[in-house]
Parts: C-alpha cells; structure tokens; sequence
C-alpha cells in the first residue's frame, strides 16, 4: 500500500484572458495566452484518517506562513474518495497571479492519484483540477496551461482544447503587491465586459509579444492597479518590456534592466519558462 506521495506542479502567469462559456451560461474555461513558469507549488500527501491541509509559503526574506485548511484541495480530495494529511509548499506569494491554485490541484490531484492507487491518467487529473478550480472561482485557463510547460496561447477553453506551446530561455522578472480578488474579478459582468472587450485580435509568437499583448489588454481591461501603474510606468522609462500578472496586484518583466527598474517596488522574482508540466515526484511506503 502507498503511505506517502510527493507531486509538483509549475505555476503560470496569464497575460490575457476571456471567459468562456456554454450557451446556457456554464462557464467552461477561457482562452488567451501567458507563460508557465518554474516556480509552482509542492504537495506532499499522506494517508490518515481525516482530511487536513497545510498551506506552507516560503518568503524572500527566509520565513514561512503555514495556514489551515484549502477548501479547492478538500473538495478535490473528497472526489477522490480517500483522506489524507495534506502539505502544499510554495515560493510564491498565493492569490497573486502566479496560478498557485491551479498548481496546488494539479500536483495534489497526481499525489492523490498515487497514493489513493487510483491509475488516473494526466487527462483525468487535469480534468478535475480544472472543474475544482472553475467551481471555486479561482482560476479558468491555469490548469489547462500547467499541462505543460512554455509559452502558452489557448486557443479554446478546457484541458483538451488546442494549445500551442512556443518555447523560451530568456529570464522573466516578477514583483509582487498582493492579491487581488479572483473570485470577484470572475462574478463582476462589467469587468467581464471590459476584459471581453480588450481581448487581443492577434495572437503572440513568442515571450517578447507575449509581453507586448498582454501589456495592451492590461492597459484596455481596466485592471490595472495604482501599485501596477507606477512599477510599468518606471519598467518603460527604462525600456523595459512589461505587464501586470492576471490576476494579481503585480507585474512580469523581461530583459537585462528588468531586476533595476522592479528592485525599487518590491522583492524581486526571478523566474524561468518551465519546460514540463505538473509531474509525480515520489511514491511509495
């Protein structure tokens, strides 16, 4: 029997989205483009008699904030059918565009997989961590991204829909201000009018115009917060390709002055494009 399972999935930034839905108004997913990044979230589960999660985030500075309880993972769990002690490990602020949630279903739902001795494929996994994250209101288009790795265009909402996947080495740059409300975002139909309205007409080629669309949808959603317009406004006066992360209270960068023009507003993220999706990392007793 398997007593203990360690999985990790990679986050990703979204640049640009829209919602989507069915016809009578079940939200499927969304389309758009962003970037699946290497830093993600670690789960490690082990089999007890009652459901329990802990949420561990590492922060820059060396400390870590432990909180009880994730209700997207419970709920997963529950629809798994099996109960474990659950640990989510992160180094990344959580609710703020770094698709943390997505990461922390897909890795939990690989550990469940294997400790539950399920045999589910990464097609089933991915399946209902994208049904728990739409339910929740935490995310639409992250977990169909953390499939695997690159620069990632959705062109149609879910985990089967086509994806293309655009490869890229160049260094990403990440800062920080807080979350911003998902959920909220996600039940306002005037800011999913303003987001449908500034969804791009042209999709990107690679992480350069990835950057560049995403900063013009950002500019025409109105999403952008006063944190966000200051840290943009100093990323262009040194010419410095930016957006803000979707969604979240921050801004992604890219380039050699990035690290300079971010220091000043907050800890800086350095990230990299992850070349793999959510994986298994150990099972066994």
């Amino acid at each position: 029997m398997v007593e203990r399972a360690v999985a990790w999935s990679p986050g990703h930034i979204s640049g640009y989205f829209r919602r989507c839905a069915e016809p009578g108004g079940a939200v499927t997913g969304s389309v758009g483009g962003g970037v699946v990044i290497s830093e993600g979230v670690t789960v490690e589960a082990v089999r007890s008699e009652a459901p329990r999660v802990r949420v561990c985030c590492r922060h820059p500075e060396g400390s870590t904030t432990v909180s009880e309880g994730s209700p997207p993972v419970e709920s997963l769990m529950a629809r798994l059918g099996g109960t474990a002690d659950v640990t989510t490990t992160c180094s990344l602020p959580i609710g703020a565009g770094f698709g943390l949630s997505a990461a922390a279903l897909l890795a939990s739902g690989a550990a469940f997989s294997a400790l539950f001795e399920l045999e589910l494929s990464r097609d089933e996994i991915a399946k209902a961590a994208h049904e728990v994250e739409v339910a929740f209101r935490t995310g639409l288009g992250d977990v169909a991204a953390a499939q695997g790795g690159g620069v990632v265009v959705r062109r149609g909402p879910g985990i089967g829909a086509e994806i293309l996947r655009l490869p890229a080495d160049d260094p990403m740059y990440a800062v920080s201000f807080g979350p911003i409300s998902t959920p909220a975002v996600l039940a306002s139909e005037g800011a999913m009018a303003r987001i449908r309205a500034a969804f791009p007409a042209s999709e990107p080629k690679d992480l350069a115009s990835l950057v560049r669309v995403s900063r013009q949808f950002a500019e025409a959603s109105g999403l952008v917060t006063g944190r966000v317009r200051a840290a943009l406004d100093a990323c262009d006066g040194a010419n410095v390709p930016a957006s803000m992360t979707m969604l979240g209270d921050g801004v992604f960068a890219t380039g050699a002055e990035a690290p300079a023009a971010l220091a000043p507003f907050a800890p800086v993220y350095r990230l990299a494009v992850s070349t793999e999706g959510f994986r298994l990392l150990e099972a066994g007793s």
